[in-house]
């Protein structure tokens, strides 16, 4: 018998190589001579490079980069195990988490660090690159990460603009003759699981902005500043991405990887699903295990168990999907693959109980979904 399992992670609980090593556990119960294809998964946001180091037999780098408010802050990147292609998720570097709540403001906040990481991708000897940008404090159009890569955006004085969304007021030209010579070539995939154009009504400062700090009055000067940005983008990159979809993620940091660097946006789970071979790895399965932290209506809108088993479909095999909780139209998974679903915990409990005891749980919920499997193909 071989069973895959490819999970996502437990937010705080358990990382999804974690989660894939319990699930094994539990398989080998009931199938102690099974053959086992751990596969540990992500969507593109937090825990995406986590998932891609493990699953490919990378390493991930440490670094020191600028944060979202322009102070050192302690950072990594990963390397995969083919040793050319880079994996950074933008959060490690200019994420909100990084920023105290009584310091948020976009019109301050960079994307400098993020730049810094690609740069310390491209000095490992990168070739490819993957980017997750969710979980942003930035509001900048991309600007900062340009300019650590050697693009100037320059007021009518000739003066390189500071950091912040606010500064993209007095943006005059760009210059990006100055752009590292080491992108040429340098093949971006974004991962990105919003759909919002980078300006109006479902831009990024109207939709992102509030969470980050903005208050009215600021989110409608970040609004008509990266309008500013996408028609000097238009003039002087020749790339017209204002309302492309997806281009507002991450403060429209998504526009600016496309306008800067040629990059293109993608669905997270289709990337990782493409980068660890998964849909190839589920050829001759006899079954496919599957899971996350929560599962509910969201799941099916890109959601690692959503990418996993259109994979797995691809040869006709089943899947389960094992939860930390079933939230609110959980079934909906069923239209996507997703054979069954189940909660790893037998009965009520607290949280705080749910997530120390999350490897064991797992593991039980494991052994009784096979059994219960076991019993449907006698």
């Amino acid at each position: 018998m071989k069973i895959v399992i490819a999970p996502d992670s437990y937010k705080g609980c358990m990382t999804a190589a974690e989660v894939a090593e319990a699930m094994g556990r539990g398989v080998r119960r009931l199938y102690p001579d099974a053959e086992l294809d751990l596969i540990p998964m992500a969507d593109g946001g937090e825990g995406t490079v986590q998932a891609m180091v493990d699953a490919t037999g990378g390493r991930l780098i440490p670094a020191t980069v600028t944060g979202p408010l322009g102070e050192p802050v302690a950072a990594s990147f990963g390397l995969m195990g083919d040793g050319e292609t880079a994996v950074i998720e933008m959060a490690s570097a200019s994420g909100l988490p990084l920023v105290p709540a009584d310091r948020r403001n976009p019109l301050l906040t960079t994307t400098y660090g993020t730049g810094e990481l690609i740069r310390l991708a491209l000095e490992q000897g990168a070739r490819r690159l993957i980017i997750g940008i969710g979980g942003s404090a930035t509001n900048d159009g991309g600007a900062g990460m340009a300019q650590a890569l050697g693009a100037r955006l320059l007021d009518a004085a000739g003066c390189d603009l500071p950091n912040g969304g606010g500064a993209l007021a007095r943006l005059d030209r760009i210059d990006i003759s100055g752009l590292d010579p080491r992108l040429q070539g340098f093949a971006i995939t974004v991962a990105c699981d919003v759909d919002n154009p980078m300006t109006g009504e479902r831009g990024a400062a109207a939709v992102f902005g509030p969470q980050k700090g903005a208050t009215p009055d600021m989110v409608a000067a970040l609004d008509a500043n990266l309008q500013h940005l996408a028609a000097i983008m238009r003039r002087d990159l020749g790339q017209d991405v204002e309302q492309v979809p997806g281009a507002g993620a991450a403060g429209g940091l998504g526009a600016g990887l496309m306008a800067f660097l040629g990059a293109t946006l993608r669905r997270g789970v289709e990337i990782v699903v493409d980068a660890v071979n998964l849909t190839g790895r589920c050829a001759g399965a006899d079954l496919v295990l599957t899971g996350e932290g929560g599962t509910d209506f969201q799941t099916v809108r890109g959601k690692t168990p959503m990418g996993v088993a259109r994979a797995a479909k691809v040869h006709g095999v089943p899947v389960i999907c094992l939860s930390g909780g079933l939230g609110r139209n959980y079934r909906e998974v069923y239209t996507v693959g997703i054979d069954a679903v189940c909660s790893i915990v037998p009965g009520p409990m607290p949280l705080a109980e749910a997530l120390e005891r999350g490897p064991e749980l797992v593991e039980d919920a494991t052994e009784r979904a096979l059994r219960l499997a076991r019993l449907a193909v006698r």
